[in-house]
């Protein structure tokens, strides 16, 4: 797993090309747009230019709070908590669920901020889906964080239940899956989440009074490269 250098070059996102004459869609429609045309060729979407590419993969240093605007898939049990294993099947299951919906419903239309401390999910003024789990989320609670590698618009994190009376009933460990409206910006988010990470170890090794921080983990790899290791993983087995 690709881990986030201090002084890494960051790279320079693409902008989004308008070819149509025609004005925008308003972020609602267009991102409702995206969730209808997520299938198993999604990764066509990518670039072919290997310089391009490289860029992409690239780690980057951002400022934050950073701020996003997304479709919510919705969460699962994820089986641990690290590793893509644990959230491609939840991400199958969502996806496939949003693509059951029948006309007129909707994804809960959110915006998620992502800052050192933390995740914050609260809903957009035009969200019309009030199904969805908003909220605060401590940065230590969040224990792994990927761009899926087949709906390359997905990102999808693992939050761990850690209150004692939630595990009675709760699965401790849950898969957020979230629409991004790119394949660009579902690449930001992650590296966003990235240098959240990395700001509050920063913090926690510099407060000696507290406790070893906990374990967490951002997938930093493209889709292509996560995709080629889980194959070689496979004929190896």
């Amino acid at each position: 797993m690709r881990q986030l250098p201090h002084d890494a070059p960051g790279p320079q996102l693409p902008p989004r090309m308008n070819f149509n004459k025609a004005p925008a869609p308003p972020p609602a429609e267009e991102i409702t747009k995206e969730i209808r045309k997520l299938n198993l060729d999604d990764k066509s979407a990518s670039s072919t230019d290997p310089k391009q590419q490289q860029q992409q993969q690239q780690p980057t240093t951002m400022p934050l709070p950073q701020e996003f605007v997304v479709k919510y898939l919705g969460h699962r049990d994820a089986g641990g908590l690290w590793g893509i294993k644990h959230t491609r099947k939840p991400v199958d299951e969502m996806v496939g669920r949003a693509k059951e919906m029948k006309a007129g419903e909707t994804l809960p239309f959110l915006k998620m901020t992502v800052s050192e401390k933390g995740v914050n999910i609260a809903e957009m003024p035009q969200n019309v889906n009030k199904n969805f789990e908003g909220g605060f989320y401590n940065i230590d609670v969040i224990s792994y964080g990927v761009q899926d590698l087949v709906y390359t618009r997905v990102f999808a994190m693992i939050v761990v239940r850690e209150d004692a009376a939630s595990l009675r009933t709760h699965h401790p460990f849950q898969c957020h899956a979230f629409v991004c409206d790119s394949r660009q910006n579902a690449r930001k988010l992650t590296f966003a989440l990235a240098q959240a990470f990395q700001q509050f170890s920063k913090e926690v090794k510099s407060n000696k009074a507290n406790k070893k921080p906990k374990k967490f983990a951002i997938d930093l790899r493209s889709p292509e490269e996560i995709e080629v290791d889980l194959k070689e993983a496979d004929s190896e087995a």
